[in-house]
């Protein structure tokens, strides 16, 4: 990178280093920004800058010149007009309080984080809005159909930006679109929050489903109920019922539950022959968001009074050592019910 590149580009700050922070930052780069890449690992960041690699995340792959890994915080966040917070939902609490001292009050915050605050089952633009002392409707959530191992490899792909100021939405979208990554504006933060989050359980329940040899049926029907799921909990908790329809909802929903990209649907397959649920999580070497957001859904299905028969299923799965092929049973043999249900 040049001297005068450095002093000319505009600076994005990502937060941090994973697969999907990853992938984002080389986007902004593309599109010229001089990408400030957060990470606490220092070997980490010395990969990044020495060999254009984050061999970690998406080996085989040559970053931009225009990013640059730091583990120094201040560093990353100080004159940067966007911060992409990427950080898993149980460390973003953590990545937000430490960025906040440097951070302008100018700064677009935009968060790309699928899931749910474990202990106060809040959304990310919740926690967000309280470490960095801003309103919820300042802030900007990303999600749609987007596996970092395409975006990386500049393969066409479509995700929405939802903000509760439109002009919000729209700056972000006009910092991240460019010729193979198109961005879509939504009004509702809370619908694109929640089906983020809970798609991951569904992909779950879709790696759990061929690992035990079902087939496409099974999978065709574990989908569709399982986007009734998010939309009964996501209208409870305030969203727009059409958000379940675009790229957040069914978009997401679809990619991460037939794809082996996904985490969530390799941690599934592999819980799929009984094997211990920590063992998987030692063997993904990754946060696998839909096993928090089990946890997190399952409690948040009490508090608004929803039905949420697979989630249930799953948590039992999960955490209380129910063999995946009765949690099945016991799907298949619940009471007859009706398939069109009011959900808002």
């Amino acid at each position: 990178m040049t001297k005068e590149q450095t002093t000319t580009a505009r600076i994005a700050a990502v937060l941090v280093a994973g697969s999907w922070g990853t992938a984002l930052a080389s986007v902004l780069a593309n599109n010229g920004y001089l990408v400030k890449l957060w990470t606490r690992n220092a070997e980490q960041a010395n990969d990044i800058n020495e060999n254009r690699e984050n061999s970690k995340f998406l080996p085989g792959v040559k970053l931009p010149d225009l990013i640059e890994a730091t583990c120094d915080m201040r560093e990353a966040v100080e004159h940067a007009e966007l911060a992409l917070f990427v950080a898993p939902s149980g460390a973003m609490r953590d990545v937000a309080r430490q960025a906040a001292p440097y951070l302008s009050p100018e700064t677009l915050v935009i968060h790309a984080t699928k899931g749910f605050e474990s202990d106060t089952l809040k959304r990310m633009t919740s926690v967000l809005a309280e470490e960095l002392g801003r309103s919820a409707d300042q802030l900007v959530v990303l999600s749609g159909p987007s596996h970092a191992e395409e975006v990386i490899r500049k393969q066409p792909t479509t995700v929405v930006v939802a903000s509760a100021m439109l002009k919000h939405a729209e700056q972000a979208q006009d910092a991240l679109m460019n010729g193979y990554f198109r961005v879509y504006t939504n009004p509702d933060v809370p619908g694109v929050e929640v089906a983020g989050a809970i798609k991951n359980i569904i992909a779950l329940g879709a790696g759990l489903s061929d690992g035990l040899g079902f087939g496409d049926n099974a999978k065709a029907a574990l989908l569709t109920r399982g986007l009734a799921e998010i939309g009964r909990l996501g209208t409870a908790m305030g969203a727009n019922a059409l958000t379940f329809a675009g790229l957040a909802g069914v978009g997401d929903l679809v990619v991460t539950c037939t794809s082996k990209h996904s985490r969530n649907w390799r941690a599934g397959y592999m819980l799929a022959d009984g094997t211990p649920l920590d063992d998987v999580l030692s063997k993904m070497g990754m946060v696998v968001e839909g096993v928090r957001t089990t946890r997190a859904a399952y409690e948040l299905a009490k508090q608004y009074n929803v039905e949420m028969p697979i989630t249930d299923q799953l948590y039992e799965v999960l955490f209380a050592n129910k063999s995946p092929r009765m949690a099945v049973e016991h799907l298949m043999g619940r009471l007859r019910t009706h398939e069109i249900e009011k959900i808002g």
